[in-house]
């Protein structure tokens, strides 16, 4: 939870630097959990009240996780991408189709270049 909480407190906007392996999956195992929770909530909302007001409530709710993640999201695959030694325009690789988002999955798996690199310290140090 420290690493998600580094993230969305003291890095919300943050895309120089580099963000280690270990801060980046941990944003990302937060945040899949947030997800799937309200997906849940959603669903007891939707048998529990009027299914219109349910759907209305978690739609708000799914959203609004949702908005409020995509700046992080982003920054923390941007400094994720630096300390691989990539740009942040890397990131857009996602938007080839089927190959683009393996690509990104191998470039946040990788480990880190050691040392100083062009973005900044070892984040490790």
């Amino acid at each position: 939870m420290e690493w998600y909480l580094k993230v969305m407190r003291d890095n919300y906007a943050n895309f120089n630097g580099r963000a280690r392996r270990k801060e980046y999956w941990m944003f990302t195992l937060f945040f899949t959990l947030f997800f799937i929770a309200s997906i849940f909530i959603t669903a007891i909302l939707y048998s529990s009240v009027t299914e219109s007001t349910g759907s209305l409530i978690g739609g708000i709710l799914i959203i609004g996780l949702f908005l409020t993640h995509i700046v992080p999201s982003l920054a923390v695959t941007f400094r994720r991408l630096h300390d691989t030694g990539k740009s942040g325009w890397f990131y857009l690789l996602n938007f080839i189709p089927y190959i683009g988002g393996l690509i990104i999955f191998i470039f946040t798996v990788i480990e880190g270049d050691k040392g100083n690199n062009k973005y900044g310290p070892d984040p490790k140090v």
